[in-house]
């Protein structure tokens, strides 16, 4: 699914470099071809051999219900979920941990802690603090910029449209990624529901001392993922894990959520980049964006 591309991307996590302190290496781990997914085939073939050695039914017993593929209770909270992260104005704060396979074959984990700052449909600020450094990008409708305050540099390209849209241009042209732009897309539980093959509440869970329901779907993209919402009509998420089983090493994305505030409504300037006055402005392009030792 084209949404969570962008948490594809996240999983290109970038070393801490050690050239300079702070700063962001964007050379470290490139995409990864996808496989298609064969579980299904598999899966299938082992129901028509498990079948074969089943009695044959009687014709007069009554056919088992079909259990739906999403269970109605993951698809209520997914939908309630998706209510609640249409508020105008949201402040969160999420800490990060990207998890994978280096070029040795060595498991990393890239920890971030994001404050992120949006109000709807078009604005949106996020702070990143992690092992690669630290930066900030911003979009106000119009612009979207990204701003390394360890080297002061910034890039700003032109970008218009929904949050979605203005963070994969940010993606494409500044080569900065935002693993989080699904929960603000226009109906973020429509795109989690229509790519779902299959989806259920594998039970109840305590996080920060909310009760929070344990969602798990499969993906037709090849892709797992896992949501802790509380167990309320609010359905807040405090936990997201993403899973790719058909890359190699199995990476994986979690994200834990604290600090959701919804007021009071949120001004232009905060998510308007005014560079400071010591700052260089630099050229788009990916080498650069990232704070490549040598760019321009």
């Amino acid at each position: 699914m084209e949404v969570f591309n962008c948490l594809r991307r996240a999983l290109k996590a970038r070393r801490p470099s050690v050239a300079t302190s702070r700063s962001v290496d964007g050379a470290c781990v490139r995409g990864v071809t996808a496989i298609l997914r064969n579980a299904v085939q598999t899966t299938a073939l082992g129901m028509c051999l498990g079948f074969a050695a089943l009695p044959t039914a009687r014709a007069d017993e009554p056919t088992p219900p079909v259990k739906k593929a999403v269970s109605d209770e993951a698809a209520t909270a997914v939908s309630q979920m998706g209510k609640s992260l249409l508020a105008r104005d949201l402040t969160i704060t999420a800490r990060t941990i990207s998890i994978y396979l280096d070029q040795s074959g060595q498991p990393l984990h890239i920890f971030h802690t994001m404050k992120i700052t949006v109000r709807r449909p078009d604005r949106i600020a996020v702070e990143f603090i992690g092992d690669d450094g630290r930066h900030d990008l911003f979009y106000d409708g119009k612009a979207a910029s990204v701003f390394f305050p360890d080297s002061k540099n910034y890039a700003t390209i032109p970008a218009s449209g929904d949050i979605p849209s203005a963070l994969n241009e940010a993606a494409t042209k500044l080569d900065v990624d935002f693993p989080l732009g699904v929960l603000f897309a226009a109906s973020p539980d429509r795109v989690l529901l229509s790519d779902a093959m299959a989806g259920w509440q594998v039970g109840t869970a305590t996080i920060d001392g909310v009760e929070c329901r344990h969602l798990f779907f499969s993906q037709k993209s090849g892709i797992d993922l896992e949501l802790w919402v509380e167990n309320n009509a609010a359905a807040t998420p405090h936990r997201l894990v993403v899973t790719y089983p058909l890359l190699q090493g199995q990476p994986s994305f979690v994200a834990e959520f604290t600090s959701w505030k919804t007021k009071p409504p949120l001004s232009d300037s905060e998510f308007t980049f005014e560079p400071p006055a010591d700052v260089k402005k630099i050229d788009p392009t990916p080498a650069v964006a990232s704070g490549t030792k040598g760019s321009k």
